[in-house]
């Protein structure tokens, strides 16, 4: 009996010894396919533009537009007065609701730009929902103006690869920033000033808001503390690049060579 335990213990010892080489094999293997599914997965994701490798001082200007739209008419005064132009993020239901306010920005050339029809989430929308929603909102503004759209930009600043590609197959490019005046939070000019000096460098696209409460009034400063710095502010047209260019892990445009 004795000699029939021994012989036993040692081949249980020697099962165990294979499980546990199971075992870790099988871990081991999990560990690196996870890295190698998470390091493909980085490459294949998709980014939008968030500012622009260029050695000139120049930065762009962008508006979202969702709620009202009296201060769109001062907005516009200042710019042209600058001789500045800026993009114009407009969601559907606010060129509904403004269709005056987008003749007026068409009319005065500046730049339009897609913010979906309804501010949706839609990172939550499907590719076929996220171009019927994007199509909705550039027939809007095609209706108002006679122009087409060149820019998208997600409410909430949401995107994914989905949105991005929708976006693009209707030749849009999308659009985030890397400078946040955070004007809809109340921030006065003199606020907003020392935030937009902060972060300034070549290619940056600045984020404003309409209908708050101090962006209107305060533009006119917020456009002398640029220059001061030494920018010249253009188009968005003007500053992204449409064609053979690349877009690092941060969102920077840069073009290839």
């Amino acid at each position: 009996m004795a000699k029939f335990w021994v012989i036993n213990f040692k081949k249980i010892k020697k099962v165990l010894f294979v499980l546990i080489g199971i075992v870790l094999t099988i871990s081991t293997c999990n560990y690196f396919c996870k890295r190698e599914i998470l390091q493909v997965s980085n490459l294949d994701r998709l980014l939008p533009i968030y500012s622009v490798e260029t050695n000139k001082k120049q930065v762009a200007i962008t508006f979202d537009c969702a709620w009202g739209a009296d201060d769109i008419p001062s907005i516009i005064d200042t710019l042209v007065s600058n001789d500045v132009n800026a993009a114009f993020f407009m969601v559907g239901d606010w060129i509904e609701k403004y269709p005056d306010a987008v003749r007026l920005l068409g009319e005065n050339n500046l730049e339009l730009g897609n913010h979906s029809d309804s501010h949706v989430h839609v990172n939550n929308l499907s590719y076929e929902k996220n171009i019927e929603d994007m199509k909705a909102c550039n027939e809007k503004i095609k209706n108002l103006t006679g122009k087409d759209t060149k820019f998208y930009r997600g409410p909430y600043g949401e995107y994914n690869n989905t949105v991005i590609q929708a976006a693009e197959s209707l030749n849009m490019k999308v659009i985030q920033w890397d400078i946040d005046t955070l004007d809809y939070t109340g921030k006065t000019a003199d606020e907003m000033c020392e935030r937009i000096k902060k972060k300034l460098r070549n290619g940056s696209i600045i984020l404003m808001h309409n209908d708050t409460e101090y962006t209107a009034k305060g533009l006119q400063q917020i456009i002398n503390c640029i220059k001061e710095e030494g920018y010249e502010i253009v188009p968005l047209s003007e500053l992204i690049y449409f064609e053979n260019y690349t877009i690092n892990h941060e969102g920077r445009q840069i073009k290839s060579k």
